[in-house]
């Protein structure tokens, strides 16, 4: 069996695979999204998720592991428009796709380095967590985004949208890595 951070690289790569091919194919179209509407297409992948694992049968063939890949990287891209946000011109909203993956992947690396030293602190407690309960709590921390959404960012005593969606990540890829392991396990 793999260590959590093999793993977590195995799903980088998966992501970033996914992530280079459609910025190929549509260049960087969603850079006109503002981060709150990044926020509502991780909430209709998440919500999606859970209602699968409710109702225990799906009409549309599309894996949740492709669900959690892109509330993955919705995330990254909703990191890369707070921090690098356009400049409200067309040429502004195109990234070049090797700026824009070096970039996917700063984000993605700093959500692993997070998760590496909360997994130091917390004793790799997800292990023992159910994947309904990491949707779950991909929900809340959607909920409390919206919230400080609007609120326009400001918070009293949290963290910031960074945060969130950085928690987001690591809580999808905890939740890749336990399907992955339950298939190697069937």
């Amino acid at each position: 069996m793999m260590n959590t951070s093999q793993q977590f690289d195995t799903n980088i790569a998966i992501c970033q695979e996914i992530f280079r091919k459609k910025t190929k194919d549509y260049g960087t179209a969603w850079r006109i999204l503002r981060p709150s509407s990044l926020t509502d297409q991780i909430f209709i992948k998440a919500n999606r998720i859970r209602s699968i694992e409710e109702k225990g049968v799906q009409k549309i063939q599309e894996d949740i592991r492709d669900e959690f890949i892109a509330i993955i990287n919705y995330s990254v891209m909703a990191l890369i428009q707070i921090n690098h946000a356009p400049d409200g011109t067309e040429e502004g909203l195109q990234l070049p796709v090797e700026l824009a993956t070096s970039l996917f992947d700063q984000y993605i690396f700093a959500a692993k380095d997070l998760m590496l030293n909360k997994n130091h602190d917390y004793g790799e407690a997800w292990r023992d967590m159910r994947i309904s309960s990491l949707t779950d709590i991909i929900l809340m921390k959607l909920l409390r985004l919206k919230q400080i959404e609007d609120n326009k960012g400001e918070t009293i005593m949290s963290e910031g949208p960074e945060g969130s969606y950085n928690d987001m990540i690591n809580y999808a890829m905890f939740a890749l890595i336990k399907i992955s392991e339950n298939i190697e396990n069937q």
